[in-house]
């Protein structure tokens, strides 16, 4: 029996993983929880599993969740960074499901990774922002990495059909988002309710949006370079409307390896902890004739601009796909509240690239998380003069 930490069990990869638990408790067990604010939420969580440690975010939110939990569970709770990283490094757990969102997982990432545990990544943010200082440490402690990401578990259960350099180029899938038939002219017109009403997959706000600008399939080409070692140009992406072929890869005999399964993160969830092994479990199968079709689009530049962005900061490399991604929460944040338009996510970004321009690469956390906050604050005068100019008219 597996042991696993969940990192972000309130979230929508969270749940999911814990789903996965509930349907084979003869294969894994959760030994620690770790939330943000969700105490109701995470109480009913520690009920059902009964895990030995829960993180939780604020220091006063504790006496709360104590009164909320079942007497006699014995389950230690510790808030803030310390209880994140105390999670991610139990010494209990085989494997440690990474699925917090944005730049937070950074920390507790890298600390599974240093405790050498499986690190099951959901959160494309980590290797974006330090991808070469997670690698370097788990080579060192023997970590593993096992993507959830639909598209990078696609990727990775179709590796195994061939030998390591055999792989000639990696096809992320794409769903185009809510805006793949759009008129150009109104994109300025585009409401925050129109950017969540995503066609394929559920997700949560953040990820919902970066999905409409496809800043997701440019932070996933820089996810793939960091986990399967090729290029950025070796790395392509086509836009598949239905979501159920989660990407390719073409081996150097030309041949083609696709992955397909339902729309269901608990399909890559469960590769993620059960790999090498594949387990029987009753998600629910693709009907193949009712398929009836797969279709394949180019992506538009000019209606997804987000992916060059994020080429043209994998090219530069050093801290510039940390400057991408920080760049891109507080753009997303910004529309979300209202502050900006839709536009105006991918103009932040790349105003935020000029402004910071080219830094070395983190050789720490500290210099990771440093470039990270410099991209924020950049970002935020941004927004605020957009949202200044906006207010003028």
């Amino acid at each position: 029996m597996k042991s696993l930490a969940i990192l972000g069990s309130t979230g929508s990869i969270g749940q999911s993983s814990l789903d996965v638990v509930a349907s084979m408790p003869d294969r894994f067990r959760v030994v620690a929880l770790a939330a943000g604010r969700s105490i109701e939420k995470l109480a009913e969580q520690a009920a059902r599993f009964r895990p030995r440690l829960i993180a939780i975010d604020r220091a006063e939110d504790v006496s709360r969740l104590e009164r909320l939990l079942p007497a006699g569970l014995g389950c230690r709770v510790v808030p803030g960074r310390e209880g994140l990283d105390e999670a991610a490094r139990h010494p209990d757990a085989d494997t440690v499901v990474g699925g917090l969102v944005g730049a937070l997982g950074l920390r507790s990432a890298y600390a599974a990774v240093r405790a050498g545990k499986r690190l099951a990544l959901a959160n494309k943010e980590p290797l974006v922002v330090a991808g070469e200082l997670i690698l370097a440490e788990a080579r060192r402690s023997g970590a593993e990495l096992v993507p959830v990401d639909s598209e990078h578990s696609a990727i990775h259960q179709a590796l195994r059909a061939g030998r390591p350099g055999e792989a000639a180029r990696l096809v992320l899938t794409a769903s185009g988002g809510p805006f793949r038939e759009r008129r150009l002219d109104t994109f300025d017109a585009i409401t925050v309710e129109d950017a969540l009403a995503h066609p394929t997959w559920k997700m949560g706000p953040k990820i919902t949006i970066d999905s409409a600008t496809m800043m997701n399939k440019g932070l996933e080409v820089i996810e793939a370079h960091f986990l399967f070692g090729l290029p950025g140009e070796r790395i392509d992406a086509v836009i598949h409307p239905q979501s159920l072929i989660h990407s390719f890869v073409e081996f150097v005999d030309g041949s083609l390896v696709a992955q397909l399964a339902k729309n269901d993160m608990k399909f890559p969830i469960v590769y993620a902890l059960s790999y090498p092994e594949r387990h029987p479990n009753d998600f629910g199968r693709l009907d193949l004739v009712a398929l009836s079709r797969l279709d394949f689009f180019e992506l538009d530049p000019r209606r997804y601009p987000a992916i060059a962005l994020a080429r043209q900061a994998l090219a530069a490399g050093g801290a510039m796909p940390a400057v991408l991604n920080a760049s891109n929460e507080i753009a997303v944040a910004a529309f979300l509240e209202g502050k900006i338009s839709f536009p105006d996510i991918v103009d932040v970004v790349s105003g935020t690239m000029e402004s910071i321009g080219h830094h070395s690469a983190p050789g720490s956390l500290d210099e990771a998380e440093e470039a990270d906050r410099a991209a924020r604050q950049a970002a935020g005068d941004l927004v605020r003069r957009r949202g200044a100019a906006v207010a003028a008219r």
